[in-house]
């Protein structure tokens, strides 16, 4: 059986592999966003063309020239942005309590921007030194917390696309925000939800009725609802990032079942040892 300080080396040895793994999944996702960036940016403004021209034609079409204008660049200033803050989110400074601050926000949820918050609220400088999980369980977290810091932006480019919409009169003026964020927050929803064009969705709801009225109407909503799968699936590119991260990620979670192992070990070891250290014959 091994002895504890051989164990020890096997465990320091995986954290040494484990601090080589992070480096290759931070260039992995390094380059995943650069074509993650421009994926969204088509994408988004495909989605609002889509809404438009075939879910909203007709207030489209109620709009002046400048109107339209306007509307087209403050949707690409909303997705220039949000570009920014997707660039920013693999950036890991040296100060030590960076990735504290990040689980201390995944476990408050006050605001679903609170992961973005303790992204963007960390600014990249080229002056600054990386900083790597330092073993598998750690990395797997920051992995964790990059991908949900994903979702979250994408929802909230969705959020911000609607609400200029809205404004401009394209959707309903008392367009329903909590049926809508309920919606982008369901895991799986239904075909009939997101048939049609990619990155929309299609939300069935009850439009308010006269007093006269004995039954109220149901109306579709068409709404911007950016998913990351309708984004990858469409680009080959960032397909072919998301299956190089994917190859990381099991080489991780294969370093990680073996870093358990050793601890288990490690503890057998120590408890052992204590045992023995304390035991004395009557």
């Amino acid at each position: 059986m091994a002895t504890i300080e051989q164990i020890k080396r096997e465990i320091a040895a995986l954290e040494e592999a484990c601090r080589v793994l992070a480096e290759e999944l931070y260039a992995a996702y390094t380059n995943y966003f650069l074509a993650l960036g421009q994926a969204v940016r088509q994408q988004a403004i495909l989605a609002t063309y889509h809404l438009c021209t075939q879910g909203y034609p007709e207030a489209f079409l109620s709009l002046s020239f400048s109107q339209r204008q306007q509307l087209q660049q403050d949707v690409r200033k909303v997705i220039r942005k949000a570009i920014e803050q997707l660039l920013a989110i693999t950036q890991v400074e040296e100060k030590e309590n960076l990735e504290e601050d990040i689980k201390e926000d995944l476990k408050l949820e006050a605001t679903e921007e609170a992961l973005l918050e303790s992204v963007s609220s960390h600014p990249s400088s080229s002056s600054t030194l990386l900083k790597f999980p330092a073993n598998p369980i750690d990395l797997i977290k920051w992995q964790q917390n990059i991908e949900q810091a994903i979702a979250l932006q994408l929802k909230t480019i969705s959020r911000e696309i609607n609400y200029l919409l809205q404004q401009a009169k394209i959707l309903p003026e008392k367009l329903p925000f909590p049926l809508l964020d309920a919606a982008l927050n369901t895991p799986e929803l239904p075909a009939e939800a997101t048939a049609g064009p990619p990155n929309l969705l299609n939300l069935l709801v009850e439009a308010e009725s006269n007093s006269n009225q004995e039954e109220s109407s149901v109306t579709t909503l068409v709404a911007v609802y950016l998913r990351l799968g309708e984004i990858e699936f469409a680009d080959t590119t960032l397909r072919a990032k998301r299956n190089q991260i994917r190859h990381l990620e099991t080489r991780i979670r294969t370093l990680l079942k073996e870093y358990y192992k050793k601890q288990r070990e490690q503890a057998i070891a120590e408890a052992e040892a204590a045992w023995r250290a304390s035991w004395f014959e009557d």
